[in-house]
């Protein structure tokens, strides 16, 4: 089975900056879209940033652009999560998800097509890093 293993949550006052790590395990590495949702009590799961895993292109939420880099790492099926300027804001859960498609388009991931909508069937999901800022 494919599990993804979440990283690098922790507490952080406002202007500090975290490294969130997923690992994948359990099958081979795909040309598919993998990246980040976020979410807090009562709300929709958001997606903030995402990566197609067959080449470099990516796509960020209009609430993180600037301030967060996602990266992949191949050899070591991981991808990252760089959260520099943390906000109040950014305070939330952070799942890392990747499309169950084995092959998705390059464009479908960096335009924010895959990231706009949870689409919590057609993903795999890890199970969550709780990311809290303070002021």
């Amino acid at each position: 089975d494919v599990r993804l293993e979440e990283s690098g949550g922790g507490s952080v006052k406002a202007g500090g900056s975290l490294k969130l790590s997923c690992r994948a395990t359990g099958y081979s590495w795909s040309s598919n879209c993998m990246g980040w949702f976020r979410q807090v009590p009562g709300k929709e799961r958001e997606g903030v940033a995402a990566i197609y895993t067959g080449g470099s292109s990516t796509f960020y939420s209009d609430s993180v652009k600037g301030r967060f880099t996602i990266s992949q790492d191949n050899a070591k099926n991981t991808v990252y999560l760089q959260m520099n300027s943390l906000e109040p804001e950014d305070t939330a859960m952070y799942y890392c998800a990747q499309d169950r498609a084995a092959r998705t388009s390059e464009q479908y991931c960096s335009s924010g097509g895959w990231a706009r909508q949870p689409r919590y069937n057609s993903n795999y999901w890890g199970r969550g890093t709780q990311v809290t800022v303070s002021t």
